[in-house]
């Protein structure tokens, strides 16, 4: 007899529960320091904490906030500094090892 296997789309949308996750997984995405990645993520951090919201506070509608994230485009420093704020982080340089 077959066993059937359930497949469900994995979303990392549903591990960003709270702002030390969060930090933890961009963290991690800056480790490469690929920015088209690190964008993308920061995207969908933006997303945990709500689109619409995070669209608002950044003074910009959400079809433009996708953009800016997508790492498609390479959104000014105002916004990455200000979505990093909103979300509660902020940035911290330290040597290289």
């Amino acid at each position: 007899m077959k066993k059937k296997i359930e497949i469900t789309e994995w979303n990392i949308l549903d591990y960003l529960e709270n702002d030390k996750k969060i930090a933890s997984f961009l963290e991690v995405c800056l480790e490469d320091n690929d920015y088209k990645f690190f964008m993308k993520a920061l995207g969908e951090a933006v997303k945990a904490h709500g689109i619409n919201e995070m669209a608002k506070k950044l003074g910009v509608n959400r079809e433009s906030l996708y953009k800016s994230f997508s790492g498609n485009r390479r959104p000014n420093f105002e916004t990455v500094f200000k979505a990093i704020k909103e979300i509660g982080l902020k940035i911290n340089i330290v040597p290289q090892k």
